[in-house]
């Protein structure tokens, strides 16, 4: 039995942030109704991303990665009987989840106080960009705008002197801030669990971004002005840098106790008397004279190619990584054996999502597919207790999809 088999959960979400929770759920067993316009569905279905989709065509792994294993309804909520239909659905439901701004759930009248007379006993949660109290809680928030550059990611990560921001990876602040949603909604169940009362959720972008981020942004908040960004050559452990090898890759070095694995480092490489080098001889000399010991460094990774760079480093103990492609990643032994890739059959297609990032016991949960715009309209209708003729009747009104 999956973890949330037998646990309801009511959709209004579109984009990235907070689908991607859902879809979550459904990984682990959630039954994901996912409420989508009929004319209008989500409009992720016809994201085009750069360098990512194939021509013109919509970017199909990344609506799979975060609608997969839910069903849609293709529901007009904001017509009378859409609304009722809504209500219906609602009732049966353990979880409401949206990401509609606060100026649309009241037009709709779908805040908390509305789904709460739809069933008292629902976890009401919000997604949000900014949060929901403060001047800017009305705002709309995407990963660019909020979590990443009002939120510090893209300060914190691009380099000292560069002439303009690191550019933006898709979906960086999304897929993390939609596991602390499916996180806040389990801990939302077993709150209403143990006491009786099904709690409001908030998690917001900016939230999800300032923890993220936090290291930097508290020790701004010390010193009371933005933090200094240590150019390369000064920092004060050479063994916590990345070395470029000689075909041109890179091994990443965490060595964060040097003492302990320094010595063994540059034995690896070839270069034993760097230990006993005066300057390099420990933590603090080395800190001391930074720039010699990193070009030292530097020149004793230039020696090799990265296959035996990895060979040589095999034994050292310490953490250290090759700094893969993430194509690399997509074949890694280590990612494919603990099956963090799935394939899902998309109509007679194999297409590649990530897993979710938990593992309940020794397997992994299959994975199903994303539903068609309003594919199982139909069959939550009957669930519902419509009969043949009222769906009929919905559909010619265009209720329903």
């Amino acid at each position: 039995m999956k973890v949330f088999e037998g646990v309801r959960v009511v959709e209004l979400a579109s984009y990235l942030f907070v689908p991607a929770a859902g879809a979550i759920l459904a990984d682990w067993g959630a039954d994901v109704v996912k409420i989508e316009h009929p004319e209008r569905p989500d409009p992720q279905r016809n994201f085009v991303i750069a360098d990512m989709s194939v021509g013109d065509a919509p970017f199909e792994p990344l609506m799979q990665q975060t609608n997969r294993g839910k069903r849609s309804l293709g529901l007009d909520v904001g017509t009378a009987d859409g609304y009722r239909l809504l209500t219906r659905l609602v009732a049966t439901a353990d979880v409401f989840l949206t990401n509609l701004l606060p100026a649309s759930r009241r037009r709709l009248r779908l805040e908390v106080d509305d789904v709460r007379v739809m069933n008292p006993n629902v976890v009401y949660v919000r997604g949000t960009g900014y949060g929901p109290v403060g001047e800017d809680r009305n705002m709309p928030g995407f990963d660019g705008t909020t979590f990443w550059a009002r939120g510090g990611a893209a300060d914190n990560l691009t380099p000292a002197g560069a002439e303009e921001p690191t550019p933006m990876p898709p979906a960086l602040g999304d897929l993390p801030g939609s596991t602390s949603v499916a996180g806040a909604i389990a801990a939302g169940l077993f709150h209403r669990a143990r006491t009786g009362e099904p709690p409001v959720v908030d998690v917001s972008l900016l939230g999800v971004a300032v923890w993220g981020n936090s290291p930097a942004i508290i020790a701004s908040a010390l010193r009371g002005e933005p933090i200094r960004k240590t150019p390369r050559e000064e920092n004060f452990n050479p063994a916590s840098l990345a070395y470029r090898t000689r075909d041109g890759r890179f091994i990443k070095l965490s060595l964060f106790q040097s003492d302990r694995y320094f010595g063994r480092l540059c034995e690896c490489l070839g270069v034993p008397g760097l230990a006993s080098d005066a300057r390099f001889v420990d933590s603090a000399s080395r800190a001391a004279n930074n720039r010699e010991c990193i070009a030292a460094l530097d020149g004793a990774f230039a020696q090799f190619d990265l296959a035996e760079v990895t060979e040589r480093l095999a034994g050292l103990g310490g953490p250290w990584s090759v700094v893969q492609t993430t194509y690399e990643v997509s074949q890694d032994p280590q990612v494919l054996a603990n099956r963090y890739l799935a394939d899902l059959d998309v109509d007679g297609q194999k297409v590649t999502v990530a897993a979710s990032p938990w593992q309940f016991g020794e397997t992994r949960y299959p994975l199903r597919a994303a539903p068609g715009h309003g594919a199982d309209t139909d069959e939550i209708l009957f669930e519902l207790g419509l009969n043949q003729d009222e769906i009929i009747e919905h559909k010619v009104s265009g209720t329903v999809l």
